[in-house]
C-alpha cells in the first residue's frame, strides 16, 4: 500500500466535502426562462403573403432559437374572415410545426367573426387552449413554468375593437399574483396611451377601457414583473409601478422584405432580457 502525505490526505478530505456542496449549488440554480412574443400576425387567407409570413416565423424560430420554452401569440393572430374556420385551421396547421410548445390569447379579430359560422370563443378554446396543461377560469389561463406563473387574460369585447376586463378576469389575476410568484401578463389591448394619441376616439379604441382599474389592482404586485401586449402595432418598452410593460411591434408590419417583427424574451430570477426580433 502506497504511503500517503499529511498534506494529499488533508488536500484530498478538502476537495471530498467540497465537491457535493458544489453539486448542490448546480442543482439549485434556477433555470432561465425563454420564449418568443408574436403578436398581431393578421393571417387572412385572401393574402398569401400574410399565410407565407407565418410559415417564415415557424421556419426561423425552428432554425435558429432551438431552446425556446415556448411561443406566445398574443392576439389578432389571424383576421377571422373566411368561411367557418378555415383561417384558425390554417393558422394552427402552421403553429403547429413549431419545436416548442405554443399558446395563445385572442384580440378582437377572434372575437369579431364577419359571419355567423367563423369562429368564436367557444371554438377558440377548443382548437387552442384545450389540452395544453393550462389552468383556466372562464375566458383567462394560466400557464406554470419553471418556476414562473404565465396569465394569459383574454381583454377582448364580443364584436368590438375596444377592450376590458371583466370583474372575473380581475379576480383570477389577482389570486394567481397573491401566490408571489414571479407573473407575467400576456393580453391584447395595451394599458397606457403609449404612442402619445390625442384623439379620444383612438385611445378608447386601443387603451384597455378599465386601465385604471387593472392597475390598482394588479401592478401592486411587487412580483408581477413583466406584461406583454400588441393592437397598435407600435413597438414600447416601458416600467408602470416596477413592472416593466412591452407591447411587441405587429407581426404584420415588417421592417423590410420579410423581416417580420417579432420579441425574445429570457427571465433569469427577476431579471428580464427582451430584445425585438426580425425574421431576416
Amino acid at each position: 500500500m502506497s504511503n500517503i502525505s499529511r498534506r494529499s490526505f488533508l488536500k484530498g478530505a478538502a476537495i471530498a466535502t467540497t465537491l457535493p456542496l458544489v453539486a448542490n449549488a448546480a442543482q439549485t440554480k434556477k433555470e432561465s426562462l425563454k420564449f418568443i412574443h408574436v403578436t398581431d400576425s393578421h393571417m387572412d387567407l385572401s393574402n398569401s403573403d400574410s399565410v407565407e409570413a407565418m410559415e417564415i416565423m415557424r421556419d426561423f424560430i425552428n432554425d435558429n432559437y432551438k431552446d425556446l420554452g415556448f411561443v406566445l401569440f398574443g392576439g389578432d393572430n389571424f383576421n377571422n374572415n373566411a368561411p367557418s374556420d378555415k383561417d384558425a385551421v390554417k393558422f394552427k396547421e402552421i403553429a403547429d410545426g413549431l419545436h416548442c410548445p405554443y399558446y395563445s390569447i385572442r384580440g378582437n379579430k377572434e372575437s369579431s367573426p364577419k359571419g355567423d359560422n367563423e369562429i368564436n370563443l367557444a371554438a377558440f378554446k377548443k382548437m387552442f387552449v384545450d389540452g395544453r396543461g393550462l389552468k383556466t377560469s372562464g375566458k383567462d389561463w394560466l400557464l406554470e413554468a419553471k418556476g414562473y406563473n404565465i396569465l394569459g387574460l383574454d381583454s377582448c369585447i364580443e364584436h368590438k375593437n375596444n377592450g376590458i376586463y371583466t370583474q372575473e378576469t380581475l379576480s383570477f389575476a389577482e389570486q394567481t399574483l397573491k401566490s408571489a410568484k414571479p407573473t407575467l401578463i400576456l393580453n391584447h389591448h395595451p394599458y397606457t396611451n403609449y404612442w402619445g394619441g390625442t384623439e379620444e376616439k383612438d385611445i378608447h379604441k386601443y387603451v384597455l377601457n378599465n386601465t385604471k382599474e387593472a392597475q390598482k389592482r394588479l401592478f401592486k404586485y411587487k412580483n408581477l414583473l413583466l406584461t406583454l401586449s400588441g393592437h397598435k402595432h407600435i413597438d414600447s418598452v416601458k416600467e408602470l409601478e416596477g413592472t416593466k410593460v412591452i407591447v411587441t411591434r405587429g407581426f404584420i408590419r415588417p421592417l423590410d422584405l420579410d423581416m417580420y417583427p417579432m420579441r425574445y424574451v429570457e427571465l433569469s430570477g427577476n431579471n428580464i432580457n427582451e430584445k425585438l426580433i426580425y425574421t431576416s
